[in-house]
């Protein structure tokens, strides 16, 4: 059966689809309810409206408690609720019924019951990472999801990192003699396709089921039938299943990027230290947990993973 989303997992999910990637992101958001992915979210927004206008203020997602804003909350859901009552008078479509739909809209061999997205991320062109998140039986498979590191592409090059990944990625599915999902789909939009469809292409697979969405048209295209593509309605289930999977490979990459980029960065800060190179940098931040926590021990907390001489010398660093 298709899972239904957590109050907090349909409004993270909201928010990304409106703002990532979008030139308009409001300073401040209000939602009825908290999410987990809240600050990491706001994280990223952030980045994003930077990026575009450095003095720009951080984005804030906030959650009224009381006063007038919450009574405004509370408002614009019963809005919302009678809008949707008067609009979909239907029951909702079946999980087959849904499957039908989708198979019949992207001319599907199969029912899909798999599906693997993948998305590029390198935010203001540096350190170019990849995801893949799987779509499987009506819900996200998390354990399934992939991070990729892009190892034989210079620069920025969405299309050829897409031919790496993709590659590699169903390259080792054959190794290891499994079944290939119903849809390979890709964040992105002609070209973007093309290039996976190369890959397969080189790898020999040359019969999978391969479609891309580009964003903010919310166009869809069908390897094979590019001349034609897909608009769908954008209240069809079909297109909100594609954008959900899609925004979560957007996220997932974006997610780990930010994070590599943090590695990166604390590790920079560290190596500036005498004596302390990458092997001892990767010691003090698994002990520590995070560049802060190292910052602010003393000599004999740092003493238990290095040496005095060393723990002396980022004391002297970090305390002038």
């Amino acid at each position: 059966m298709f899972k239904a989303l957590t109050p907090g997992e349909f409004f993270s999910t909201l928010l990304q689809q409106l703002y990532l990637g979008q030139p308009y992101v409001p300073r401040t958001i209000y939602v009825p309810v908290d999410f987990d992915d809240r600050v990491t979210l706001e994280d990223l927004l952030s980045e994003q409206v930077a990026a575009q206008s450095p003095r720009a203020a951080r984005i804030q997602v906030h959650v009224p408690q009381r006063g007038e804003k919450l009574a405004l909350m509370d408002l614009a859901g019963t809005n919302a609720k009678s809008s949707f009552d008067q609009r979909f008078r239907v029951m909702k479509p079946n999980t087959k019924a849904i499957q039908e739909a989708f198979q019949d809209a992207l001319g599907l061999p199969e029912l899909p019951r798999r599906i693997e997205c993948f998305d590029i991320s390198h935010i203001q062109g540096s350190e170019t990472v990849a995801s893949m998140v799987v779509w499987e039986d009506g819900k996200m498979k998390k354990s399934d999801y992939r991070k990729f590191l892009i190892k034989t592409v210079e620069g920025v090059d969405d299309f050829a990192s897409m031919r790496e990944v993709v590659g590699r990625r169903y390259k080792r599915i054959q190794e290891e003699e499994r079944e290939m999902p119903s849809l390979v789909l890709i964040d992105g939009g002609i070209g973007q396709l093309h290039a996976a469809a190369e890959a397969l292409e080189g790898i020999g697979i040359t019969n999978q089921p391969l479609a891309s969405i580009a964003k903010r048209e919310e166009i869809i295209y069908v390897l094979g039938q590019e001349h034609e593509p897909i608009v769908l309605d954008r209240r069809s289930p079909v297109l909100h299943i594609v954008q959900m999977v899609r925004d979560e490979a957007h996220r997932f990459a974006i997610t780990f990027h930010r994070k590599r980029r943090q590695m990166r960065d604390r590790s920079t800060e560290l190596r500036e230290v005498p004596g302390i190179g990458e092997s001892t940098t990767r010691r003090l931040l698994q002990h520590f947990g995070s560049l802060q926590a190292v910052k602010e021990a003393d000599a004999a907390s740092l003493s238990a993973v290095v040496t005095r001489a060393q723990a002396e010398a980022i004391r002297k660093h970090f305390t002038g």
